[in-house]
């Protein structure tokens, strides 16, 4: 069981959760907690003005509601808001999005009542995901139109996500003899006035990321290895004297992988410890920067995963909605935690670094199947006929087209507000959709990695070098020719691909960071 309430949720939890089924369950002090939260606020707020209590909401907020339409203002807020559009999210970004506020509202200051966590604990926990569109916030007051699907549900209205289809949430509600959520408060606004579902989706993309930066020092080591290059490079000697942690751990990891290689060349033994006679040297004296300076390039990307994730972390161990409820010192606070620039600003990041590493593997790609670069396999490694077969040419046309939509992608959505709401969001994160089109941006370089990785799995068997791979090398070897015997002939290839990219996705084990 993961604790909710009182414990620091981190990623690894969310994985739990997400990918290995793990359940959850709410810490009974912290449950306590929401509960005196609740009480001090429906006692306050009787002779008080308490925003989204008994005023509008909004621009609206100097109009006030009497006390007999204030549940059915929450209930208005909730079936207004519930108007997004496009795909649905994906039901692990559904999941961590319900995770997410879930976890929010369990520290105890949104005055909200304690059966909206008892229910979204239930509904994780039997596998009953939001339907939650993606098109619709702008990450100012947190991810309204997002939340308020996730309301919706709550409240037992709308299609859930049940046994791998959506479905009527009444439906679900009745054959899972579950009773929908009744407001009691502020039920409506503290669901949706919040930045989790922009936090559950990064939170996912984080997960992803780290499986790439993992994957592409893997295959940025197999790249050198087959090329056979000398070591010095990703060398703890030249790497220590620069001083960034990633640059060092992505070296290390390089030497580590390729620990037992004997294709890996050691400079001394061709260039230092015998006299040269030759003019012009037939072994290159230093490689292409995109084999040479892969911890340089990659130590970027370790570094802001380090910072992405401390970030995603402290933002849903935040309370972030408004108002504020502060029932030790019996006070209201309203302000701006639900606003999501700091969620935007490190998606707009990652999904630059992410890009970066696409471009690296695309690159280190289009080495490997021009022979006139790499002079040590035929065009596009054609394990055929020249001229009549083709080998990986046609998979390169998808990987280059693939790393230029991720340039595109990568303009910052954190520099994209647009004022709406007649102002009062006047200046907005936009965070919502920079997550989700850093989803889009991970997921296209899954594709990339996978063609590069096909490309190097055929290297291997035109270069017949079984014997002296790394280990390592070896094992992923056996593991992608499982799943993708070597090709001789031209035939489609589009299926093989997405079962080398989904092996890469499940893969677990880690090289860099966990």
């Amino acid at each position: 069981m993961i604790a909710i309430g009182g414990n620091r949720l981190t990623a690894g939890d969310f994985f739990k959760v997400l990918y290995e089924g793990e359940q959850v369950q709410l810490q009974p002090q912290a449950l306590e907690t929401v509960k005196a939260n609740y009480d001090f606020l429906r006692a306050y707020s009787k002779d008080k003005i308490i925003y989204g209590i008994n005023t509008g909401l909004g621009p609206m907020a100097q109009y006030k509601i009497s006390e007999e339409d204030q549940r059915q203002l929450q209930y208005n807020l909730i079936r207004s808001h519930a108007s997004g559009s496009g795909e649905p999210f994906s039901e692990d970004l559904a999941r961590a999005t319900m995770l997410a506020r879930l976890n929010g509202l369990m520290q105890g200051s949104s005055g909200i009542h304690s059966e909206a966590m008892e229910l979204l604990t239930l509904l994780l926990n039997r596998n009953i995901s939001a339907c939650i569109f993606q098109r619709g916030g702008v990450g100012a007051s947190g991810d309204l139109v997002q939340l308020a699907h996730l309301a919706l549900n709550l409240i037992g209205e709308g299609e859930v996500w049940y046994k791998g289809k959506l479905t009527s949430t009444r439906e679900v509600f009745a054959a899972e003899k579950i009773s929908p959520l009744q407001i009691h408060l502020r039920e409506g606004l503290s669901l949706m006035n919040g930045t989790s579902a922009m936090t559950g989706v990064g939170i996912v993309n984080l997960i992803h990321a780290k499986k790439l930066l993992n994957i592409s020092v893997k295959l940025s080591a197999i790249t050198n290895e087959l090329m056979k290059s000398f070591d010095d490079h990703f060398s703890l000697e030249l790497n220590a004297v620069k001083h960034h942690r990633g640059q060092q751990q992505v070296a290390a990891a390089m030497q580590k992988f390729l620990g037992d290689s004997k294709l890996v060349r050691k400079r001394p033994e061709h260039l230092y410890h015998r006299k040269i006679e030759e003019a012009v040297f037939t072994d290159k004296v230093q490689e292409y920067y995109s084999l040479r300076c892969v911890p340089q390039i990659l130590g970027p990307v370790y570094d802001t995963l380090l910072n992405t994730e401390k970030v995603l972390e402290d933002e849903v161990n935040s309370v972030n909605d408004n108002p504020i409820i502060d029932h030790r010192r019996e006070m209201v606070y309203h302000g701006g935690n639900f606003h999501g620039d700091y969620v935007a600003l490190e998606m707009d990041k990652l999904k630059t670094v992410v890009t970066k590493l696409c471009m690296l593997s695309e690159r280190q790609l289009n080495y490997l199947l021009n022979d006139k670069l790499n002079q040590r396999l035929p065009p596009f490694i054609n394990l055929g006929r020249l001229g009549l077969n083709f080998g990986m040419q046609g998979m390169q046309f998808t990987a280059t087209s693939t790393t230029a939509e991720n340039q595109t992608l990568s303009y910052p959505m954190y520099l994209h507000s647009i004022s709406n709401n007649n102002d009062n969001q006047d200046i907005v994160s936009m965070g919502c959709n920079a997550a989700l089109i850093t989803r889009k941006v991970i997921d296209n370089t899954f594709d990339v990695l996978a063609i590069q990785c096909i490309s190097l799995m055929q290297a291997i068997d035109y270069l017949k070098c079984h014997a002296r791979l790394a280990s390592s090398t070896h094992k992923l070897y056996d593991e992608i020719r499982a799943i993708m015997p070597a090709f001789v002939e031209d035939e489609p290839k589009y299926h093989a691909l997405q079962k080398v990219k989904q092996h890469l996705i499940n893969r677990s084990s880690s090289l860099v960071i966990s």
